[in-house]
């Protein structure tokens, strides 16, 4: 017999009882979080003949916000006033709070509104927090500015409810009125606020304002190393990540699972695999062993790492497996060109009883693109619809798109966009541009750029595509009109970068790399590589070519990672690259050619996938 059934047992035969034993039996229940356990205990309570009073009722609406229950929540509140209860303060912030997160704010207000006792901090701070948790910031505002012309003094709870309002970019001028107003009234010293403040100028992508309240601050405890460190991770700035994880250990602050889920998704980023294991041997010895949130974001920086092997491993050792799970192991399969795996992953993944969702719908369609799989993966997205009646949203139709389009059958994907139910977006129109140059198609180019353009004015990377296209179709006039928008805009293009991993240290390189400490020792090997291997003539007609590489100009930035990298591995051992960028075709086929005449296999992973590279032959099979 379950702790449940047990307790339920004991409820029916219980006793007469006092009634601060059943609200201290109910505070119990509710601390730790046996909301429905809390309500039975309630009925036992009123069958038993005992009438609760004020100290009964916030455990019980606590439990109905918990469970989304606002129609036993509307009885309890019948119960309030038949008691008498409603004046209690406790009550009536604890009866504003329930309303508020079911979702009934005016219901809410209401109560605020009727009740006499409205006037004190504690209702004004319970509405604020209601307006704030329903996104109603106007609300929130109106009501605290309410509170300053009637002289009803705040404090850190008040701010603690309107601040999270605020979380938004175009909100987060009043959220700096608020820092201000802070510290006027001397609440910046408290913690709890501060880390509030912080969690706000991350989430609004002010990186450098919450740098400096983060070095400003007084105390800072693991929260607010956390929010700083997510802040960083959530703004793509994964070198700054690492950097203050180590500043974090050298303070003596251990991390929690939090920590530790930002530091491997920036691992993952750079693709610092030495790193993400050291994390890992920290979970280990920290007992976060068995917690799921940490085993798939290690899944997912081993596969973004390279090393898909350690990820299956630790898939494989996985009990308890989400969906989340499947869906990082099955991407894993899929960025590195392993399609038919990711296959067989998600049919094993419905045969364990698992419902796919939206995500892992997006991981199977895009595996499929890569791997060529068109049939299966049309379909999946036809399962996707007809058996577990999921909306298809952008993502899916770019991923379809993607998956017609790299096949060839560039009609059928133009006749998808234009049939969505939904308004096709960027990515949509994107994939089509990017399949009209792998088959050549310039026509049909012009019109998904000219949808792409409109809705991403300011993504440079579809107009350095389109350029591309026209170079190879040798129209110039189309390239320099190109040229031409992009400067009209002020549109550069992304420098590329790669990065590679070596001892522990990531190693940085730019196009036309010239600061390293061993750049001569790698042109030099650059040099050497290129008289070894066949093609040459190929290579130099366009960007990339052996005669710029001493000119420190255009050197593409995994050329010279692949060099340092030889110059710097031992033979026959694997050279993972991180680039950010698609790889060029010339690149690609000078990587090909290199892993003919040198004993090392090279993994990239570019802006889309992973490359393979051995013997003279890519895992893609030029098809990328």
């Amino acid at each position: 017999m379950t702790s449940k059934h047990l307790l339920h047992r004991r409820l029916l035969h219980a006793l007469p009882i006092a009634t601060a034993t059943w609200n201290g039996r109910l505070w119990e229940l509710s601390k730790h979080g046996q909301f429905s356990e809390a309500l039975e205990l309630y009925r036992q309570m009123l069958r038993s003949g005992e009438s609760p009073n004020a100290f009964t009722f916030p455990f019980l609406f606590k439990s109905c916000a918990a469970l989304s229950l606002p129609v036993p929540g509307a009885q309890l509140h019948g119960h309030v006033i038949r008691t008498g209860c409603g004046l209690e303060p406790f009550v009536l912030t604890s009866l504003i709070t329930m309303y508020s997160q079911s979702n009934l704010i005016e219901r809410a207000r209401q109560v605020f509104d009727e009740s006499p006792q409205r006037y004190l901090t504690v209702c004004f701070n319970a509405l604020i927090s209601g307006y704030a948790y329903n996104s109603r910031l106007f609300d929130a505002a109106a009501l605290f500015s309410q509170m300053r012309q009637l002289n009803i003094s705040f404090n850190s709870v008040t701010m603690l409810g309107l601040i999270p309002a605020c979380n938004l970019p175009p909100h987060m001028s009043f959220g700096m009125s608020l820092h201000s107003c802070i510290i006027k009234f001397g609440l910046e010293t408290e913690s709890s606020v501060g880390n509030c403040l912080l969690t706000m100028y991350v989430k609004c992508g002010s990186i450098e304002f919450a740098e400096t309240l983060f070095d400003s601050m007084p105390e800072r405890g693991l929260i607010s190393w956390n929010a700083m460190i997510s802040g960083y991770a959530q703004n793509g700035l994964a070198n700054k990540v690492l950097g203050l994880y180590q500043d974090m250990k050298s303070q003596g602050i251990h991390s929690d699972p939090v920590t530790l889920v930002c530091i491997l998704s920036s691992c993952a980023h750079l693709g610092a695999h030495s790193i993400g294991r050291a994390v890992e041997r920290e979970i280990e010895l920290r007992g976060f062993g068995t917690n799921s949130f940490l085993n798939n974001a290690l899944i997912n920086m081993y596969s973004r790492c390279g090393k898909l092997g350690k990820a299956r491993a630790i898939f494989d050792a996985m009990s308890d497996r989400t969906v989340v799970t499947w869906t990082a192991i099955m991407n894993g399969y899929g960025i590195h060109g392993q399609g038919e795996i990711s296959v067989q992953l998600f049919d094993d993944m419905i045969r364990s009883g698992i419902k796919p969702d939206g995500a892992a719908f997006v991981s199977i369609l895009s595996a499929c693109s890569h791997a060529g799989l068109t049939d299966k993966g049309l379909s999946y997205f036809d399962m996707m619809k007809d058996k577990y009646l999921l909306q298809p949203r952008p993502e899916h139709y770019s991923c379809l798109v993607d998956l017609l389009g790299r096949a060839g059958k560039l009609d059928e994907a133009f006749g998808l966009i234009r049939s969505m139910k939904v308004k096709p977006d960027g990515a949509a129109w994107g994939a089509l541009l990017g399949a009209c140059k792998i088959h050549k198609n310039v026509e049909l180019a012009e019109v998904a750029f000219n949808q792409v353009a409109e809705l991403e004015p300011e993504n440079v990377g579809y107009y350095v595509l389109l350029s591309n296209i026209y170079n190879e179709a040798g129209n110039l006039e189309g390239v320099l009109r190109v040229r031409v928008m992009m400067r009209n805009q002020n549109l550069r293009k992304d420098p590329g970068y790669s990065y590679i991993e070596h001892r522990g240290k990531v190693h940085l390189f730019l196009v036309g790399e010239r600061n390293h400490p061993q750049i001569e020792k790698i042109c030099r090997k650059l040099n050497e590589l290129e008289s070894l291997v066949d093609g040459l003539d190929d290579l130099k007609k366009n960007e990339g070519r052996s005669d710029e590489l001493f000119n420190g100009t255009s050197v593409h930035s995994e050329r010279l990672a692949i060099a340092f990298g030889i110059l710097n591995s031992e033979p026959e051992s694997e050279i993972i690259v991180i680039k950010n960028l698609r790889v060029c075709t010339y690149c690609h086929s000078f990587i090909k050619s290199v892993s003919k005449v040198v004993d090392h296999r090279f993994i990239i992973r570019d802006a889309t996938r992973f490359h393979h590279f051995s013997d003279g032959i890519c895992s893609c099979g030029d098809y990328w």
